[in-house]
């Protein structure tokens, strides 16, 4: 695996993994490599220096630091008490993103990928008004977005990404 640090026509800077140097040439080539910013396929390579170990260095010993010969030992601190993976603060809005998302699902019809489509019948009167949820594209959700239709993502479940 090789990581190539990319720049976009806009200027956005991002980094992506890619199996070797030759994958990265044919997917940029099939437009298939885009900004995460502004979805542009126009991407490039930006220029990267290499991460090279250093060996001009002389090795010590890990059991001995610098300079410590001769002096007595430091006990080691205690261990630190665990922490927590997710703070409270963290906890309390995963349970709040948890519970909107529920009643998002319960109350509203999943149209799937038809979201853009129905979300501009209702809006346009052309279908029955009710609550929808679904999958659009980032292209489409900027187009319903500026015909003035309201529509805002559902966060996805945070448990859903572990």
């Amino acid at each position: 695996m090789i990581r190539f640090t990319l720049v976009c026509d806009s200027g956005h800077d991002f980094e992506s993994w890619f199996p070797s140097g030759s994958a990265y040439d044919e997917q940029a080539a099939r437009g298939l490599v885009t900004c995460p910013f502004c979805n542009s396929a126009k991407v490039t390579k930006a220029p990267m220096a290499p991460a090279v170990a250093r060996t001009d260095r002389e090795r010590r010993p890990a059991a001995e630091p610098p300079g410590a010969a001769g002096l007595p030992a430091v006990p080691s601190p205690p261990p630190a008490a665990p922490v927590p993976m997710i703070a409270e603060p963290e906890r309390r809005l995963r349970a709040l993103l948890n519970a909107m998302r529920e009643q998002v699902v319960a109350s509203a019809e999943h149209v799937g990928d038809r979201f853009a489509e129905e979300a501009r019948a209702i809006h346009y009167g052309d279908a029955e008004g009710r609550p929808i949820y679904g999958e659009a594209t980032l292209n489409e959700a900027q187009e319903l977005a500026e015909e003035g239709i309201p529509v805002m993502p559902l966060p996805s479940a945070p448990d859903d990404r572990h």
